[in-house]
């Protein structure tokens, strides 16, 4: 589902956020609106402020200073049980004694809500979570996958308005880590609630959010939709940490390059035909894409994606190459 608009429950305001640990300023004054009904991504290495940021927002850890609001009503002095968000986390926090079923009405059952609402409930998300006819089984029995699904369950099966996601697919293969990713993005379609997901993982990101939020040392470093922050980043470290880029300087400024949008051919004679003249350091097989490092002596090495499909097969190591690249594929970066 696309991101919200009006004045239904799910938006949230951040205001200049600070958390500091001692001398550390974990987050830096961050300022953020976060629509109703968006998957929204926060996204940065280890030691970005993402997780602490979520953390401020489920309410499991105090703000330094700056403000928390939801539908226009603080809520950072607000403890996190009245906040009344669902959470979602790594290691899925199943309780193995209970059933599926069991796990998936908890928190109904810890609200008061009548037997026969909880059971129908219950069976609404099973279903919802393609857990049909595992209410009885316990959590050792399901796999991975299937115990993060029961997680999510759970954690919506209270209609919360928002979800908040911690690297809930951290510890699924990539298979079955694609596969959930397709389940939680339809999840999100039907349900309509804001998902506030954090990650490291790039692929991940592009593939889920309508729209990502790039952090840096506990600050914001871009904001936008996948193909908004893809195509235009406005830093050297957005268009490297989002992707792969090559950077091009000429004239004390810098131009971002992927190496998809780069034309390589093989040189004839002293003639390249390029922008750019090289040689090809090496070269790495990935099914659909061939992977070549360019050496070239105005910018030093390239990198250069090739689709495999387009026939000739692999260019040896040591041919001789051009680059060359439209006027619109390089982005011109600020500091």
């Amino acid at each position: 589902m696309a991101a919200g608009t009006g004045s239904g429950p799910g938006g949230i305001s951040i205001r200049a956020l600070v958390k500091h640990y001692g001398t550390f300023e974990a987050v830096a004054g961050i300022d953020l609106e976060i629509r109703r009904g968006e998957f929204l991504t926060l996204l940065g290495p280890s030691g970005s402020g993402k997780t602490t940021l979520l953390m401020m927002i489920a309410g499991f850890q105090d703000a330094t200073s700056g403000d928390i609001r939801l539908d226009d009503r603080s809520i950072v002095a607000m403890p996190p049980e009245k906040r009344n968000f669902g959470m979602v986390f790594q290691g899925y926090a199943l309780f193995p004694h209970m059933t599926v079923a069991d796990n998936i009405g908890y928190a109904l059952s810890v609200r008061g809500r009548p037997r026969a609402e909880i059971a129908a409930r219950v069976a609404e998300m099973l279903e919802l979570a393609q857990l049909q006819g595992m209410g009885a089984r316990l959590p050792a029995q399901l796999s991975g996958g299937q115990q993060q699904r029961v997680a999510l369950a759970r954690a919506l099966a209270f209609s919360p308005p928002v979800l908040l996601l911690d690297e809930p697919l951290g510890a699924l293969d990539r298979k079955l880590r694609i596969e959930v990713q397709e389940q939680l993005k339809e999840l999100h379609r039907r349900l309509g609630t804001t998902f506030i997901y954090v990650t490291h993982d790039q692929e991940e990101a592009l593939s889920m959010s309508d729209r990502i939020v790039i952090m840096r040392a506990g600050r914001v470093e871009q904001v936008g939709t996948p193909e908004e922050l893809y195509s235009r980043p406005r830093t050297e470290f957005a268009a490297s940490f989002l992707g792969k880029s090559n950077f091009l300087r000429r004239d004390g400024k810098v131009w971002a390059l992927r190496p998809e949008k780069i034309d390589l051919s093989v040189a004839t004679g002293q003639a390249t035909g390029g922008r750019l003249s090289g040689r090809i350091l090496s070269m790495a097989y990935f099914g659909s894409v061939l992977k070549y490092q360019v050496e070239t002596a105005e910018q030093g090495q390239i990198e250069v994606d090739v689709d495999a499909w387009r026939g000739g097969g692999a260019l040896p190591v040591g041919t001789a190459v051009g680059l060359d690249w439209s006027e619109q594929a390089a982005v011109l970066l600020g500091s």
